[in-house]
């Protein structure tokens, strides 16, 4: 059997990540067995949904290279389909309209909660053959009254549903479009999916579906219930914990293979491996072996992992990312070094390709600030003289590098009788504004030289501001 799976998103608002590791999943799964990916949007909630939600779906899975091989499908294309089959079920009696209204329903509901029943639709229309004037009907299918559906999932095993706890469930809204459940088993069936991947929230869900499926004849996929992904406090995943549109992590300069690497973990393993390429992935994963227990969402350890990522990421691929990151920032990439010999010198302290961006704004301005606790404590009177000497000793310098910068502030540190680190501080400050950078030597090379010149100059200002 040839396997495809889908991803099937609603565009009533971002791509987050819960959805995202359900995308990701469908899609290893079908990378593994060779297989194909459909991406279909689930837009039959008119009122709800929106093209800016489509195009945020569409962005997001091109961001992260979830690639498809069908689609996108859009549900809205197939209405004609949806009719043609209630029509058929209808036709059949394995379908009904229904005409009650709102408050005929929501008082049957209080009745049956008032007798200490689990309130749900009583039946009440199934054998009703006339019209009723000024109410547009619902379709409901005709479920079976005993006996149960069995699932046998992938992921959670054996379920079974009694058929008398599942009521005469909607197929179609009184404007004619189908519901949700309706959609997805024609859709699933006439894609040919034969492994449906989706949250365990649906799994309730799917009982409903087989009963669509067995009444309009259709096999019925393989299903893969995932399990939830939780806050690190243990309650639903929300946008406190990080439930996010999935683009908000690439405009904080996340990498799209950090943030796969990260999910991929929500409820799978391969031993004690904690960085996988997106290669690995492929080769490793089925969904057969990821845990039915819930997972817990931690920030910490996503931005640790997308460290690892921007370490061991070759330079030039990462300039695009940066030169995005600077933008943001405000930052002119030409008015400093180039893009790659700032990644080579700052990522070791960065985290995101936004927090390396920042860390390195100082290179591009022409004018920065001091920041006065690391000023006061490090450009004092005792360092003017050796500070003095250094900006003359770099005006004279024949070569701009990290190797001459270092020798010039070795040598006029052993002339003042200092250790390198007492200069080196003080310059660190006077150059970069704060007291926390790369090696001091490769900080000086990208600044530059008339910069430093320049800067050094405003630090021996303050230092005779301060009495010195």
């Amino acid at each position: 059997m040839s396997i495809k799976t889908r991803f099937a998103p609603s565009p009533t608002g971002y791509l987050h990540i819960g959805g995202v590791r359900t995308a990701l999943f469908s899609w290893l799964h079908a990378r593994h067995h060779g297989g194909a990916f459909v991406l279909r949007i689930e837009d039959t909630d008119r009122e709800r949904s929106t093209q800016e939600s489509i195009d945020a779906i569409l962005e997001g899975m091109g961001w992260l290279g979830l690639d498809w091989d069908e689609g996108p499908q859009y549900q809205t294309e197939h209405f004609d389909r949806y009719a043609e089959l209630a029509d058929k079920l209808i036709e059949e009696g394995k379908a009904y309209r229904c005409y009650c209204t709102k408050e005929e329903l929501d008082e049957m509901r209080e009745q049956q909660v008032a007798r200490g029943e689990n309130p749900g639709y009583d039946g009440r229309c199934r054998d009703r053959l006339d019209a009723r004037d000024s109410v547009d009907p619902v379709v409901r299918l005709r479920t079976p009254d005993t006996g149960s559906v069995e699932i046998d999932d992938l992921v959670r095993g054996h379920v079974s549903f009694d058929n008398d706890m599942l009521d005469d469930l909607v197929i179609v809204r009184p404007d004619g479009t189908p519901t949700f459940h309706f959609g997805v088993v024609v859709d699933d069936a006439d894609s040919g999916i034969t492994h449906v991947i989706r949250g365990d929230d649906h799994l309730n869900n799917t009982a409903r579906h087989m009963h669509l499926q067995d009444a309009l004849g259709l096999d019925r996929p393989v299903y893969a219930h995932l399990p939830m992904i939780l806050g690190e406090d243990g309650s639903r995943l929300s946008k406190r914990h990080g439930a996010v549109n999935v683009l908000e992590y690439r405009e904080q300069g996340y990498l799209p293979e950090a943030v796969l690497n990260y999910l991929v973990r929500l409820g799978w393993s391969h031993g004690d491996q904690e960085v996988f390429s997106v290669d690995e992935m492929i080769e490793l994963f089925d969904v057969k072996d990821v845990n039915a227990s819930a997972s817990k969402f931690n920030p910490e350890k996503l931005t640790w992992l997308n460290q690892q990522y921007i370490m061991a990421a070759e330079p030039p691929d990462l300039i695009p990312g940066l030169l995005e990151q600077m933008a943001k920032v405000g930052i002119d990439p030409s008015r400093g070094p180039a893009p790659q010999q700032v990644i080579e010198t700052y990522r070791e302290r960065a985290e995101t390709l936004r927090e390396l961006a920042m860390s390195a704004e100082y290179l591009y301005a022409d004018n920065i600030p001091l920041d006065e606790k690391a000023a006061k404590k490090n450009l004092r009177p005792v360092v003017k003289e050796a500070l003095t000497s250094l900006r003359d000793a770099f005006a004279e310098l024949d070569a701009w590098n990290a190797e001459a910068i270092h020798q010039a502030i070795q040598d006029v540190a052993d002339k003042h009788e200092l250790k390198f680190g007492k200069l080196g501080q003080p310059v660190r400050v006077a150059v970069t504004g704060t007291g926390v950078s790369p090696p001091i030597d490769a900080t000086v090379e990208l600044v530059g030289r008339e910069r430093t010149l320049v800067r050094l100059e405003k630090a021996l200002d303050y230092i005779g501001e301060q009495g010195g």
